[in-house]
């Protein structure tokens, strides 16, 4: 059990960020069978030659923080998280590298060397397995944290987080993580940092190594309908609607914006826009924005019209 103990300073810091380099490991473990959901099935295809990056990977209890270091927020990006695990000092790598449960002998032993081969290696397995799937990625990240403050506006901290993961609650003070090691630690001035992800699944996790900022990784919401490429309404709502409609409200099941439906339906952005706008207009579909983006999702009157509960 690890014990986030929430401090009068860390207390009122509770934030959410995104984490691109997360996801290129998470997407290796999975393909190298150490995570494994089968929502990702339709997706799996081969890891890039990267072996000492696979063999980092490949550790059952431990895997790095530097790698994947601590998001500043939703917008952050793969090249902003690069440049940091290419700045991390050689102390720090050394300390990280030596606490991995793995075979790491193929690795230079000059820490600064393996620091960049291994940058280089997630750099390669960005571009080549997550750069062209981020935007939906991402579209499905920023629909849980939308719903996941919405949460924490509405019911506070212990709502929230009996939520997010069965192996996280909040205890008086604490914040409490159900995972093998044991330890206590007090959030800091920068707060509890929440990262959504999708390979995840379904594990939970804590950054607990200094200098890092404390941060509880958790599986994102709606991962298993990610891949599905189409949903088919229901006949007589596409009647009602008319297809393309009915398509797009019955697809709302989690909050989506206008890009990442276009791309799914193979539908011009413009028109899914103009649809989104009846639809929202009618009171089925309410929208949000979130950072550069406005996320859709059906109302209540629209989960009924879809339901035949009306």
């Amino acid at each position: 059990m690890i014990e986030l103990v929430l401090t009068a300073a860390g207390a009122q810091r509770v934030r959410f960020a995104i984490s691109p380099l997360e996801e290129v490991l998470g997407a290796i473990q999975t393909l190298l069978g150490v995570r494994a959901h089968p929502a990702h099935l339709p997706w799996l295809s081969g890891v890039p030659d990267v072996p000492e990056l696979a063999a980092v990977l490949s550790a059952r209890h431990y895997i790095t923080e530097f790698l994947s270091p601590p998001p500043d927020g939703p917008e952050t990006t793969a090249e902003a998280q690069l440049e940091v695990v290419r700045a991390t000092p050689p102390s720090q790598v050394a300390l990280e590298l030596g606490m991995v449960d793995a075979d790491l002998s193929r690795l230079p032993a000059d820490p600064a060397a393996a620091r960049d081969l291994l940058a280089g290696q997630l750099e390669t397995v960005w571009h080549a397995l997550l750069a062209p799937e981020w935007p939906r990625l991402r579209e499905l990240l920023a629909a849980d944290i939308a719903f996941r403050t919405r949460q924490l506006g509405s019911g506070g901290l212990a709502a929230m987080l009996a939520e997010l993961h069965p192996r996280v609650r909040l205890s008086g003070t604490s914040v409490l993580v159900d995972v093998r090691a044991r330890e206590r630690l007090s959030i800091d001035s920068r707060g509890l940092l929440l990262i959504p992800a999708v390979f995840a699944w379904p594990n939970v996790g804590v950054v607990t190594v200094p200098p890092w900022q404390v941060s509880l990784l958790y599986p994102a919401r709606g991962v298993a309908s990610l891949w599905a490429s189409s949903t088919t309404p229901p006949e007589p709502l596409a009647e009602i609607l008319g297809r393309t409609r009915a398509l797009l409200l019955t697809t709302l099941d989690r909050p989506a914006a206008t890009t990442e439906l276009a791309r799914r339906h193979a539908l011009a952005p413009a028109t899914v826009s103009a649809h989104l706008t009846a639809l929202r207009g009618a009171g089925l579909l309410a929208s949000e924005r979130r950072g550069h983006r406005v996320l859709y999702r059906r109302t209540e009157l629209g989960d009924a019209l879809l339901t035949g509960k009306l």
